[in-house]
Parts: structure tokens; C-alpha cells; sequence
């Protein structure tokens, strides 16, 4: 019975090993601007565009069965725009993605993705305090999205990759801006651990 135990957790093991080497993490960061429909004027009020800017970010994800898997992101104005032309505002986009990711050739895979997130609009200038968080500069807000996209990573140094993107987001609700449809395109520099 021991035995019998000893090959079946051994087995496992195995199993969980072999696993876990069939899956690919992946880490980036990188710059993007974003484009957007031009300014309104309705009713009298002013209603700006959401282009422009630099935007740093963040990107990961995990391949688990058969370049199938999972991405998240997040992205912010590098520094605070102004809304109106007199407003200090930042908005920061975050998502999670389903993920898949063909490989074209040896040095070159391709990514299709789509998924939901959020648009957090900070708006500078007001004091908002609060018994358990404290107190902060800005009032934010936030606005469900779905997002859509996709990238071509191509490897130039063992795992180390350069990624151009672009990714459209459809955010609800978004009447603070002339649209609610949103380009970000850019380029990110990566690294995959795992097998690739």
C-alpha cells in the first residue's frame, strides 16, 4: 500500500511538473498615445477629445493550454492633461483579457484579445476625505469598458521581446469626452519566462 501511494504521488508530481512547464508567463511595459473622435459642442457645453498624451503601462499574462490564457493591464496619462482647457485631469485605463497567442514563425507570435476593465477619470484639484482612506487631491470618475485588440511580439534576444499594440476601448458611458470609443496603439518591451 505504501508503495502503491509512493508511485501515485510520484506520478502526480510528474504530472503537475510537466504542467507546469507547458505554461508561459509574460511581462511588459511600454508607452502608447491614444486617439479619439474629434471635439463636440452640444447644447451650449464643450465636450473635448481623448487623444493625445503619453501613457506608460504595464501588461502580463499566463498562456495555460494551448496559447490560450489570460492578460491584464493597466495604462495612465504620464502627466495630467487639461480638460476644457482649464481642468488638471488623468485617466487610467485597466483591463482583463482572455488571451490567445499563435505563433507565426520561431521569433515571431501574434496576440488576439478582448475582455472588460474600467476607465478611472481623476480630476484634479478638489480635496475628498475619507475616515478609512485619508484624504486625496482629485475626484474620480469611473466608467465600465469592454476592450479589444491585438500585437505582434517579436523576440530579438533569447525571451526578451518588442511588442507594437493596439487596442480599442468602448467605454460606457463616457460623457465626459466627445466619444466613447477609444484607440490606444503603442510599442512594449517584454520578457516571457517559461516555455515559449
Amino acid at each position: 500500500m505504501k508503495k502503491l501511494t509512493l508511485v501515485a504521488i510520484a506520478f502526480v508530481f510528474c504530472l503537475l511538473q510537466v504542467q507546469a512547464r507547458a505554461q508561459q508567463f509574460d511581462a511588459a511595459f511600454g508607452i502608447s498615445t491614444l486617439t479619439s473622435g474629434s471635439p463636440t459642442t452640444s447644447n451650449g457645453l464643450f465636450f473635448p477629445s481623448e487623444r493625445g498624451g503619453t501613457y506608460p503601462g504595464f501588461s502580463a499574462d499566463l498562456l495555460v493550454h494551448h496559447r490560450f490564457g489570460i492578460e491584464g493591464e493597466i495604462n495612465w496619462r504620464a502627466s495630467q492633461g487639461l480638460y476644457g482647457g482649464y481642468q488638471p485631469y488623468r485617466p487610467i485605463f485597466y483591463n482583463f483579457n482572455a488571451l490567445w497567442a499563435p505563433r507565426v514563425s520561431k521569433n515571431i507570435t501574434a496576440e488576439l484579445m478582448a475582455g472588460i476593465g474600467g476607465e478611472d477619470l481623476r480630476f484634479y484639484g478638489f480635496l475628498n476625505c475619507n475616515a478609512l482612506l485619508g484624504c486625496t487631491n482629485y475626484s474620480s470618475s469611473n466608467h465600465f469598458m469592454g476592450d479589444f485588440g491585438g500585437g505582434i511580439r517579436a523576440y530579438f534576444w533569447h525571451n526578451a521581446f518588442i511588442r507594437p499594440e493596439a487596442r480599442v476601448y468602448l467605454i460606457n458611458n463616457n460623457a465626459e469626452f466627445s466619444s466613447s470609443t477609444v484607440v490606444r496603439y503603442g510599442i512594449f518591451l517584454g520578457y516571457s519566462f517559461g516555455e515559449r
